[in-house]
């Protein structure tokens, strides 16, 4: 089969549409440094229409403000990379969606736009679920930076992970 994407993507993605299909759960994405590539992993496999009910580009504050529901004082605040910005994603994925589970995504993926905080490679991550109460499960990793496909490639790695039904990101390179 050819494929878009690499190999090891659309296999992670063809776990999380079979894993998801089985628990009979669909998922939302908002995505902001993958720029729409986790959607485009699930799309790749056969069946998941099943599972994708629908993904969110929100590349600008803006919009991360207008389509998620973001609040501006969290970007004024924290930034659009940051914990508190990809949790407020995943909740306005979730409640502008019928999805079960949303995962967000934001970074920095360069060459340029990193701080000596928030340097070339960092990116965070949320999930959240339908009827979940505690803590939001988020995520920050730093990706050495092998050039901005690469990390965009990684992230999305990350993102495929969080979207399996137990959520397992631990394997990812360059957890924090």
């Amino acid at each position: 089969m050819t494929s878009l994407l690499p190999s090891d993507i659309t296999a992670l993605a063809s776990q999380v549409i079979e894993a998801n299909a089985a628990a009979g759960r669909t998922v939302a994405l908002a995505e902001s440094c993958t720029g729409g590539l986790v959607a485009a992993a699930l799309t790749e496999i056969a069946g998941s229409s099943a599972v994708l009910d629908r993904g969110f580009v929100t590349y600008s504050n803006e919009a991360k403000m207008e389509s998620l529901g973001v609040a501006s004082d969290i970007i004024e605040t924290f930034g659009a990379v940051s914990i508190a910005c990809v949790w407020a994603m995943a909740n306005g994925a979730l409640a502008n969606s019928d999805a079960d589970i949303a995962v967000a995504v934001s970074g920095v993926a360069g060459p340029g736009g990193g701080t000596d905080l928030k340097p070339v490679g960092t990116v965070v991550f949320a999930r959240v679920e339908r009827g979940e109460t505690g803590e939001p499960q988020g995520e920050l990793m730093r990706f050495d930076s092998d050039g901005r496909s690469a990390i965009r490639m990684e992230a999305t790695k990350c993102a495929l992970k969080m979207l399996m039904p137990d959520g397992n990101v631990s394997e990812c390179a360059g957890r924090e």
